[in-house]
């Protein structure tokens, strides 16, 4: 009993100290600020979640620079609201889940694991010949995956993906963002190893005052609710770490991939550098998938 107890309780104390901390250097680097980005007239750009928050923010800049944005999202009217918001405003031209309570997606897979991760794996493959034929050197193809700094302090549990042994919201949360980091590197390597003009990379937008708090402890949301306002960044600074990822022309061909935070490329943990993880979890998900 006392060691299912600290099985659920651990993840949560990890994930809202390492969350202090990350909120600690965000204030101290200040807010963050767009470069200018080149016109983006005849490139096409798929924004999963682009409903709302981030996603919403990154299809706004990405159409004010003349792409051609497709959004996805889970909720189908969602989706239209924000195609007209964005159209609206500029008349001349799910993206994630966070500490839900247990439960399956319509597929049968975790919450976060399905969400969060296999999704976003399938949408990517289904996407990877289309991918490679459109990337060009000076200009390669690039997937942005939108992890998080909680991939620290995940585990894979390759034998209980979908956490039927066991659930923590908190750590299955954990465990999403970090496949995410390590499908995003394995993807990068194999096309680069394959001589594909395509970048994989994986971004985290720091604590961003979106809805995706809004299942945590209720005397935590209640005080976040306060607190986001105050200190967290807006989606629209959320977005930048994204569209930097995604519109940079510093990152053109080997200088793309890796994992970027507060505008800068950063080191994750060795954990995530591991191959034999980074296949072994792209199997499965093949395998889940019945992509083979």
């Amino acid at each position: 009993m006392l060691s299912a107890f600290w099985c659920h309780l651990l993840p949560a104390i990890k994930l809202y100290l390492l969350g202090l901390k990350v909120l600690l250097l965000q204030l101290l680097n200040g807010p963050l600020r767009l470069p200018v980005m080149p016109r983006q007239d005849g490139n096409v750009a798929i924004v999963t979640g682009g409903g709302r928050g981030i996603g919403y923010e990154v299809a706004r800049h990405l159409v004010r620079l003349g792409a051609h944005v497709i959004i996805g999202g889970r909720d189908e009217q969602e989706g239209l609201a924000a195609v007209r918001r964005i159209c609206e405003h500029y008349k001349e031209a799910k993206a994630g889940v966070m500490l839900v309570p247990e439960g399956r997606t319509e597929d049968g897979f975790e919450q976060h694991f399905g969400v969060n991760y296999l999704g976003h794996f399938l949408l990517t493959w289904l996407l990877l010949d289309t991918l490679k034929d459109s990337g060009k050197s000076g200009h390669v193809s690039r997937v942005v995956n939108v992890s998080s700094s909680a991939h620290c302090i995940g585990q894979i549990r390759l034998n209980d993906l979908n956490s039927r042994q066991s659930y923590s919201s908190h750590a299955a949360y954990c465990q999403s963002k970090l496949a995410q980091v390590l499908f995003s590197f394995h993807l990068h390597q194999e096309m680069q190893s394959g001589g594909f003009q395509v970048s994989s990379c994986a971004v985290d937008p720091g604590m961003v005052d979106t809805a995706l708090y809004r299942h945590l402890w209720t005397p935590l949301h209640l005080a976040q609710s306060v607190i986001a306002r105050l200190l967290f960044r807006t989606p629209e600074e959320g977005a930048t770490t994204v569209l930097s990822a995604a519109l940079s022309p510093a990152l053109e061909g080997d200088c793309g991939g890796g994992y970027w935070a507060n505008g800068c490329r950063k080191m994750t943990t060795p954990l995530t550098f591991d191959p034999q993880l980074q296949v072994s979890l792209w199997e499965i998900s093949l395998q889940l998938l019945n992509l083979h």
